[in-house]
């Protein structure tokens, strides 16, 4: 997969079938879209375009609005298209000047001059434009004079599916793994460093992985304890992760801390993917070191089973 900041580097290519959203998560209803984009170029001989915006359009439409999280960074998005096969990745910077455009900028100067659109498909009721302007109602309505042939994702297929990236956060959110799961189409993923910490989880026998999340916009679950697995160095182990801020030892922020069973070996300043397999229990205070070692020592044994 190439991918293109912007659109200078981007050179047209013979029968591009494309796509445009943000993607956010490549869920079951991205990958409906990309499946069907693949299986067009297929049989036209062509090639799959996805264009995409990064920041995030609401990051930048609505700058006061703190309490969006992604479910996906842009390198983890990146990494999912190139897994379902998308041949060129175009991102768009989304700024407020970029904003501005209308639905028929947007057509003519990306879709028709730039890439050269000879198929496009959307998903049932995606806008675009200034406003969100532009619909399938006015592609179709123009889409001789445009000079490309366009598919919708019908309403039917989405309904069928279910699925939104709306939906996924709010599992999230709230601790429901199994069903952000299903609408993932794979687990979610948490990316980071291992950074060193207080090191008290050491001192009762459950040494942990202290993951810095770089982006602040990334979604963090729910607090509590999780079955999870996690990758270092390309190899997977499975293990037990807490999300919380440590209240039996007076945390004062929240932390990330995974700990992989039978690892051994220094993790620290290591790059950690964490895949999400299901909630434990929630955070808790306990009265004492003892009582926590005794109750990881449960979680443990129950991630074994989950896992």
């Amino acid at each position: 997969m190439k991918i293109y900041e912007g659109l200078e580097g981007f050179k047209p290519i013979s029968n591009a079938v494309v796509t445009s959203g943000t993607f956010d998560g490549v869920h079951l209803g991205h990958q409906k879209i990309i499946q069907r984009i693949r299986d067009l170029a297929r049989e036209i001989q062509g090639e799959t375009v996805l264009i995409t915006f990064w920041p995030h359009p609401r990051l930048v439409l609505y700058p006061n609005e703190h309490n969006l999280r992604l479910l996906s960074t842009f390198e983890e998005k990146a990494n999912l298209l190139r897994q379902l096969g998308i041949d060129h990745l175009v991102t768009i910077p989304f700024t407020p000047e970029f904003s501005q455009l209308s639905s028929e900028e947007f057509i003519r100067k990306v879709l028709i001059e730039k890439i050269q659109t000879k198929v496009l498909v959307i998903g049932y009721d995606h806008r675009f434009g200034k406003n969100r302007e532009g619909s399938f109602e006015y592609l179709q309505a123009n889409s001789e004079e445009f000079g490309f042939k366009l598919e919708e994702i019908s309403r039917q297929d989405v309904d069928a599916i279910g699925v939104s990236s709306t939906k996924i956060r709010k599992a999230l959110e709230s601790g429901d793994i199994k069903t952000a799961t299903s609408y993932l189409g794979r687990p979610y993923e948490l990316n980071g460093l291992v950074v060193k910490g207080q090191q008290i989880g050491r001192s009762i026998g459950f040494p942990t992985a202290n993951i810095h999340i770089p982006n602040s916009y990334k979604l963090i679950p729910h607090d509590g304890v999780y079955a999870v697995e996690a990758k270092v160095d390309g190899v997977l182990y499975k293990a037990m992760l807490n999300i919380g801020n440590r209240p039996t030892v007076d945390g004062t922020r929240k932390t990330v801390e995974a700990h992989l069973f039978d690892f051994q070996g220094d993790l620290y300043n290591k790059l950690i993917t964490i895949y999400f397999k299901e909630f434990i229990r929630e955070e808790k205070k306990f009265g004492s070191l003892e009582e926590l070692k005794n109750q990881l020592t449960q979680d443990q044994k129950t991630a074994k089973s989950i896992l």
